[in-house]
């Protein structure tokens, strides 16, 4: 290929941006899903049979859809996802967890083929979903902080170093934190090398179970947390960045792909958020109709990751817990502080976010169904109830009729 032609098809800017883009999203977010698949009991092979499957999902979507509708259509799997899986499997055998994957994936599909989305999202108030996001991401927020009592040396820089790099480097911090958590750890000696192995992923077919508790338990709340916290900022940034992508068909074959490689591990594919930030933005390139090409490469280094799955799974057995629950918890920051904003942006459902909240955190099951469930049916129940009291009470309330006084001047009374 002709120098001018791999630079068309290769510009610099577009390939930096999508190996950022790609950088930042694994290493925030990949020790939540090594964690989501322990949950579940996945070995090793398991584990990265987990990362081929998303890296392969991933890649096909952005890179058909980018070049399909010529736009910096970014997806990724599903890190709130990933962290209410990580919350929720305990127990849960592989074939019913993936049955939940399935199950959460033909939801998507159903709302992106019939354009449901915008009126699913309706019926759960956004401070809603938001609260439960929030609830199930408390757990690694404090076990950022909780790490620092057994494993200060690693655990404090990680968190120092995040809010410093927030400051100078913010699109670099979670990075910087990783790296500098990196080097304490190695400096403290709590690496284990020998479990590093260079190699390829394979992958591991794992036959779907559909148990309803399971599906309403796991299945349900995916769903929802993926819509609320990844599709729908998705589809903001696309907008906001002046990008008019038909929303129902790239849901769908999010849904499609997360359908046919979730017995492999794939267990949530969608639009990604802040890492399409930088794809979408002046950085990619200068002409935002070739942006596309970012998110495009970003396809190509995503494959490369699930390619590479073994060694990614090899090397996160071979890190100190501390650093995975330290990487996690700096990782989530930003999304916690973001979930928590808008619970209880809005007065009148502010109660219910809360109750949706303190349910979800509090890890109950009930009926064998987790408590991201009973969440958010204990935040609708508190917002039908407060919503019923208001309209009583604006029902009840007196209505005041003008009338004239003996001077002529108008006065006002109780009807």
């Amino acid at each position: 290929m002709p120098p001018l032609a791999r630079m068309h098809a290769a510009p610099p800017s577009a390939v930096a941006a999508a190996l950022i883009a790609v950088t930042v999203g694994v290493t925030s977010s990949a020790a939540l899903v090594f964690t989501a698949a322990r949950a579940a009991g996945a070995d090793a092979r398991e584990v990265s049979s987990w990362m081929l499957a998303l890296g392969v999902g991933i890649a096909v979507t952005c890179a058909g859809l980018s070049l399909r509708f010529k736009a910096p259509v970014v997806t990724a799997w599903s890190t709130p996802g990933a962290a209410l899986l990580a919350t929720s499997l305990s127990g849960v055998s592989m074939e019913k967890a993936v049955g939940a994957f399935v199950f959460s994936a033909v939801l998507i599909m159903v709302s992106g083929l019939t354009g449901w989305f915008a009126r699913i999202m309706d019926r759960i108030p956004v401070p809603l979903a938001s609260a439960l996001l929030g609830g199930v991401l408390l757990e690694f927020g404090t076990g950022l902080f909780s790490q620092m009592g057994g494993h200060f040396g690693i655990a404090f820089p990680v968190f120092v170093l995040y809010l410093l790099a927030r400051r100078l480097l913010p699109r670099y911090a979670v990075l910087v934190a990783f790296g500098g958590g990196i080097v304490a750890s190695v400096l403290t000696g709590g690496w284990h090398l020998e479990r590093v192995q260079l190699s390829l992923a394979q992958p591991v077919f794992t036959a779907p179970a559909f148990d309803w508790k399971v599906l309403i338990s796991v299945g349900v709340p995916l769903f929802v947390v993926t819509m609320a916290s990844q599709n729908l900022p998705g589809v903001a940034v696309l907008r906001g960045s002046g990008y008019e992508v038909p929303v129902s068909p790239v849901l769908t074959w999010t849904g499609v792909a997360q359908a046919v490689l979730a017995p492999f591990g794939a267990f949530g594919i969608n639009l990604a958020a802040i890492t399409a930030a930088i794809c979408t933005g002046d950085e990619a390139h200068p002409d935002r109709k070739r942006r596309y090409l970012a998110a495009v490469w970003a396809g190509v280094f995503y494959l490369c990751v699930g390619l590479l799955g073994a060694t990614v799974a090899s090397l996160l057995t071979a890190m100190p817990p501390a650093l995975v629950l330290a990487a996690a918890g700096v990782g989530l920051l930003a999304t916690i502080e973001a979930s928590l904003a808008s619970a209880l942006s809005d007065p009148t459902s502010r109660e219910a976010a809360v109750v949706t909240f303190l349910a979800t955190a509090s890890g109950v099951t009930l009926l064998g169904i987790g408590s991201a469930f009973w969440g958010l049916l204990a935040g609708v129940l508190t917002s039908v109830i407060a919503t019923l009291g208001r309209r009583r009470a604006a029902a009840s309330a007196p209505v005041t009729q003008p009338v004239t006084s003996g001077s002529g001047s108008p006065e006002r009374t109780a009807a």
